[in-house]
């Protein structure tokens, strides 16, 4: 645990992410974005409780850490071009339920955003848990064999689900990809519907590749998962972290408010 001059305190959590308190947000939007972005490089993901903050705070927060994006085929929050809604509501039982599976935003484009942030807005009464995982502690635990196979490899991420619109729709990645700001290397993958191709190898192989990847990356002593509570504000750092929603057994509505940061300053 740490103490930093702000009285802000930091938990870390395993086996990823820190737990953030000492601070609402509302009352000066912007004044914890220099601690969070040394936090979220290191952790991967931050957990803030009890934030009572609106829409327009969560964006100006948004906005400290730089210029917002925004994914392409995706229906913004009414008011709020910069923002969209992850919503159960009316779902069930129509040819849309809610699923996931863990992915990285947008990696189909050849800069990914560097943040996503969720605000909960309406949290249901059962399940409903938001999953991460340490892709640094992926990269780290990678069993030889697997790191020889992905040595020098790029991974082809392709868009699925949203219709871009003339933008971009695939773009390659390294699987041992550096962070873009510390430099450490982190297992660079997403959900294996996105993963095209692998570089060096027929489709089979790079399929085989991936499926194992994916399994080491997503196992259970490597995933964190944040049950929501009212007022929860968790922003993650998409260089280093996979995620998904758990929608199995969520019992009531469950709304979240997303926004993205485009690049780290």
């Amino acid at each position: 645990m740490t103490t930093h001059p702000t009285d802000v305190r930091t938990d870390v959590l395993d086996p990823i992410g820190v737990r953030v308190t000492g601070a609402q947000v509302a009352d000066d939007p912007t004044a914890l974005v220099p601690v969070l972005r040394e936090l979220l490089a290191e952790h991967g993901v931050a957990v803030l409780p009890g934030q009572t903050l609106d829409d327009p705070a969560f964006l100006a927060f948004l906005q400290g850490f730089g210029d917002l994006t925004f994914t392409a085929g995706e229906a913004p929050l009414e008011g709020f071009a910069d923002l969209n809604v992850i919503s159960n509501v009316g779902r069930w039982g129509t040819e849309s339920p809610p699923k996931s599976s863990f992915h990285v935003d947008t990696s189909y484009v050849s800069t990914p955003p560097a943040y996503t942030a969720l605000r909960a807005v309406t949290v249901p009464e059962h399940g409903g848990a938001t999953q991460f995982t340490n892709q640094y502690r992926a990269a780290e635990t990678l069993p030889d064999d697997l790191r020889r196979r992905v040595e020098g490899r790029t991974i082809t991420h392709v868009v699925t689900g949203v219709d871009p619109d003339g933008g971009e729709t695939e773009a390659a990645h390294p699987i041992l990809r550096p962070h873009p700001v510390t430099g450490r290397v982190s297992l660079y993958l997403t959900t294996p519907a996105r993963c095209a191709s692998v570089s060096g190898l027929d489709q089979a192989e790079g399929d085989e590749l991936v499926t194992l990847l994916f399994e080491h990356s997503t196992r259970p002593g490597n995933t964190y998962d944040h049950a929501w509570a009212q007022d929860d504000l968790v922003i993650w750092d998409n260089a280093c972290v996979l995620h998904r929603a758990d929608h199995a057994g969520v019992l009531g509505d469950r709304v979240m408010h997303r926004g993205m940061v485009a690049a780290y300053a």
